[in-house]
């Protein structure tokens, strides 16, 4: 690794995808992730690399369709509402068995909302946000470190398991700088892939690329290979990160930008004598289910803290299955909660007062 620099969030994240192959980028402006494609037009071209700066986000989205069917290492960023536009796009993509990079800086909504951070995407993310039966691999990276590191290994876990991969971050992640190191050399040339479409010429058989099934035996098919592999993305890609929770009476559950405030939390807590504990997810889908259902175990109590109306605390539910009561702490529109107002929350869980 090369020696630190101080980074944003957003340049690190497009430096991260460059120095792992990425070579296109096709996207729309919107806050709070300029900086992403202000960065890729002026460092693609370094590379060897194409930026496009398409008329929409729909334009954008099946840019990258057709980009990834040649099996280029390509990638998108917007934010909320420009994600929403495109959902179709993605799930054409995801139909079609293409892996891919996109990056969410999710930021309040609903509709064009705010430009402050948020975490009200999460459904949208982690349920797969467009029609039809699919997963993405979604990444909640906390730092930009974590978002350098996760982008720099997505495209090989996209093209392990031939669908997308998004990382999921905020108006915080995006704008922030902290000291980042980066690999000293650029990702190796690498062969087309086998399954990619690159023409007729030289007497290959040309292949095709879609996601249109007209027959519904071979879309069933299609679809219980599209799970099968998601579920072996669930045995091999879960990934998450425990702070005090061995002894933990009291599990707060966050990710992203809500978990560094918990950290904090968690030390306030732990000076009123109330032993709290922090479980991260790292990766947000697949969830890491069995991971915190065995910490819950141990628990009297678990509290989930987001930046949403409650939409990460289903999936804790899902995993905790009774074992504790769940409770929730939310802020929303942008809002950023406070390890003050989490910690005297989670006190009042355990009947303390936190002053």
């Amino acid at each position: 690794m090369a020696g630190r620099k101080l980074f944003k969030g957003n340049e690190a994240v497009a430096e991260a995808a460059v120095r792992a192959g990425c070579r296109y980028f096709f996207g729309y402006p919107i806050t709070p992730q300029n900086e992403i494609p202000e960065y890729m037009s002026r460092r693609l071209p370094e590379v060897g690399g194409a930026f496009v700066q398409a008329e929409s986000e729909v334009a954008a989205i099946n840019m990258v369709y057709g980009a990834a069917g040649t099996g280029a290492r390509v990638m998108t960023s917007s934010s909320s509402p420009g994600i929403s536009l495109k959902q179709e796009g993605i799930s054409y993509i995801a139909g079609a068995d293409l892996p891919c990079l996109i990056v969410n800086m999710v930021r309040g909504g609903p509709g064009l909302g705010g430009i402050a951070p948020a975490q009200s995407d999460y459904f949208q993310a982690t349920r797969g946000g467009g029609h039809g039966d699919y997963h993405l691999i979604v990444y909640a990276p906390a730092s930009v470190q974590e978002m350098v590191d996760l982008t720099l290994g997505a495209y090989d876990v996209a093209e392990r398991y031939r669908m997308p991969v998004m990382i999921l971050g905020d108006g915080v992640l995006g704008q922030m700088m902290e000291p980042v190191s980066f690999p000293d050399q650029m990702a190796p040339d690498r062969p087309a892939p086998e399954w990619a479409t690159r023409g007729a010429r030289d007497g290959r058989t040309p292949r095709l690329i879609n996601s249109i099934y007209l027959k519904p035996e071979e879309l069933y098919k299609h679809n219980l290979d599209m799970a099968e592999r998601f579920e072996k993305a669930s045995a091999n890609e879960v990934r998450y990160e425990e702070v005090l929770a061995d002894d933990a009476e009291l599990l707060l559950v966050a990710y992203g930008t809500t978990s560094r405030v918990c950290r904090a939390a968690i030390e306030k807590l732990r000076e009123r004598g109330i032993k709290a504990g922090l479980f991260r997810p790292i990766t947000v889908s697949p969830f890491p289910y069995d991971a915190l259902s065995k910490r819950a175990k141990s628990a009297k109590a678990v509290l989930t803290v987001e930046m949403s109306m409650g939409q990460l605390v289903d999936d804790v539910k899902i995993a905790v299955a009774g074992a504790a009561p769940v409770h929730f702490f939310g802020t929303t529109g942008g809002v950023i909660p406070k390890a003050s107002d989490i910690a005297e929350y989670a006190a009042g869980i355990v009947g303390e007062e936190v002053r």
